[in-house]
């Protein structure tokens, strides 16, 4: 791709613009904090590519510090699996707020990231106004909603997609898919560790436990609670442990704090980045999701931990998804290489049992270290951000 490129927009049908050329104008679409980390890495490679480009979308604070200007800001308030109808709302006004954009002003591509429940809808609305659409960190349709592969097909002009796997699993359903890499894998390595903070906090206590909540206030609520529960039994087999919770924002820092006043054990609170604490910890307790591939970047052994609702499960959810392991390690693993408790448990105490047996056997310890190494060796692909804004580029041309 060249760089500094000539857009003409009169050549879209619903343009109403006479000039020549013009810097290309993207709307973006991001609901979740990771969503929005990940848009403001493609916004910084775009800008490599064409300095004069303008943003605009549903974007949180990281897309809107690189210069996007935010119609909302879902950021705060995105939901996992069931727990979406408060979001759902907020949703609605932020797409009538897009649509409005789209009547607005002439915008050459749409790129949305993740978040399927907001982002198939969007893409539908910027359709219509033929709008081409990139979809970057596709939906998992290999996990559950594989009817959603029409919509797809009609609405996305390409997808971006961070799992190996999923460009063959999409391009047979006739998508145009390709793997960029995962941008988290842009993000870790770039962060600087301190190598005295780890020290220190190995010297606060052996062993170390981190404890990964989550950067959702919903996921918060369902995850944190089991997590206390299972330090506590930690530390009451291990005296000496050091316990240190993750804070992945501001938003959920006060709902954390309710939640370790309530169970009553002694913790240290860590601000994200996680480098430090992950480096330093033995094995880490982590609600499931993307954050278990940071874990895994680190070679941390963990135990992955979601607890959802068993009624929606059993109602819904087992009909629904279409998997025999759940965390994205194992899925990527095919076989259960870290202790995994999801959809959801009924008691923590099988959750203690396992993380107290990891921690007096190192040997297995120094195993699960070695296969998360070799696991996530061959996904570290960099320059996710890169190859989707040469796609973007390519889609508005």
């Amino acid at each position: 791709m060249g760089r500094n490129p000539q857009f003409t927009r009169s050549q879209s049908p619903l343009s109403n613009r006479q000039e020549p050329s013009s810097p290309p104008r993207f709307f973006i679409s991001a609901a979740e904090p990771s969503g929005d980390l990940h848009g403001a890495s493609l916004i910084r490679a775009m800008r490599d590519r064409c300095p004069g480009a303008e943003w605009a979308g549903i974007a949180g604070p990281d897309m809107q510090a690189e210069g996007c200007r935010a119609i909302a800001d879902l950021t705060g308030h995105a939901g996992m699996l069931l727990g979406t109808l408060g979001p759902a709302r907020r949703g609605l006004v932020a797409l009538k707020r897009a649509v409005q954009e789209f009547r607005e002003r002439q915008y050459d591509a749409v790129v949305v990231i993740d978040s399927p429940v907001l982002n198939l809808r969007l893409a539908r609305r910027a359709h219509a106004f033929g709008i081409p659409v990139l979809y970057y960190i596709a939906p998992q349709l290999w996990a559950w909603g594989k009817w959603r592969v029409g919509k797809l097909r009609r609405y996305v002009r390409k997808l971006a997609v961070v799992l190996p796997f999923e460009e063959r699993f999409f391009r047979d359903l006739g998508l145009d898919a390709t793997f960029v890499g995962h941008p988290l894998f842009d993000v870790l390595p770039a962060r600087a560790m301190d190598a005295d903070c780890v020290d220190r906090i190995r010297a606060a206590g052996r062993p170390v436990v981190a404890i990964l909540p989550g950067s959702r206030r919903h996921v918060v609520d369902e995850v944190l609670p089991g997590q206390l529960a299972v330090a506590r039994a930690i530390r009451d087999k291990f005296p000496g442990a050091h316990i240190g919770v993750s804070l992945a924002n501001d938003a959920v820092a006060q709902l954390v704090d309710r939640h370790v006043a309530a169970a009553g054990v002694a913790v240290e609170r860590y601000r994200q980045p996680n480098a430090e604490l992950l480096s330093a910890a033995d094995l880490t307790l982590v609600a499931s999701g993307t954050a278990t591939l940071e874990v895994a970047h680190y070679a941390c052994p963990m135990i992955v931990m979601y607890n959802g609702s068993r009624l929606m499960y059993h109602l819904l959810g087992r009909w629904l998804v279409r998997l025999d392991r759940y965390s994205l390690v194992n899925i990527l693993a095919g076989r259960e290489l870290v202790p995994e408790f999801m959809p959801y448990y009924t008691s923590t105490q099988p959750i203690a049992d396992a993380a107290i047996g990891l921690l007096e056997n190192p040997a297995a310890l120094d195993a699960m270290r070695r296969d998360l190494h070799a696991l996530i060796d061959p996904v570290r692909t960099r320059g996710a951000a890169a190859r989707t804004a040469d796609m973007l580029l390519e889609i508005a041309r």
